[in-house]
């Protein structure tokens, strides 16, 4: 028997989660605090989005993440949570003015 996940109310004095995972025509996201879900997002992937790579899928679900739920991360330490090794390395780099630019 399954039961309904009981969604927490934020604490702005605690740091947020944010864990995602894709699959070839999907996303999901969930944004927790101390183990308890705040929020879920799932969205089917569009066709020129289905063929993307499984790093651009993850780094995909993680900007529209934060895109969603930025009244949530704005001002607030949150950590991202992935088990694609490449975006790993890319969410630990410091991002300078010139990257930010690139990057739109």
């Amino acid at each position: 028997m399954s039961t309904t996940p009981v969604l927490a109310l934020p604490d702005f004095s605690q740091p947020f989660i944010l864990e995602t995972d894709v699959s070839q025509k999907a996303m999901g996201t969930v944004l927790m605090q101390q183990g308890r879900p705040i929020a879920f997002l799932s969205q089917a992937l569009g066709p020129k989005n289905q063929g993307f790579s499984i790093y651009e899928k993850e780094l995909l679900s993680f900007i529209t993440a934060v895109s969603m739920w930025r009244h949530y991360l704005l001002g607030s330490h949150f950590i991202i949570k992935t088990d694609q090794q490449s975006l790993k390395y890319l969410i630990e780099q410091k991002i300078t003015i010139v990257t930010a630019k690139v990057a739109h």
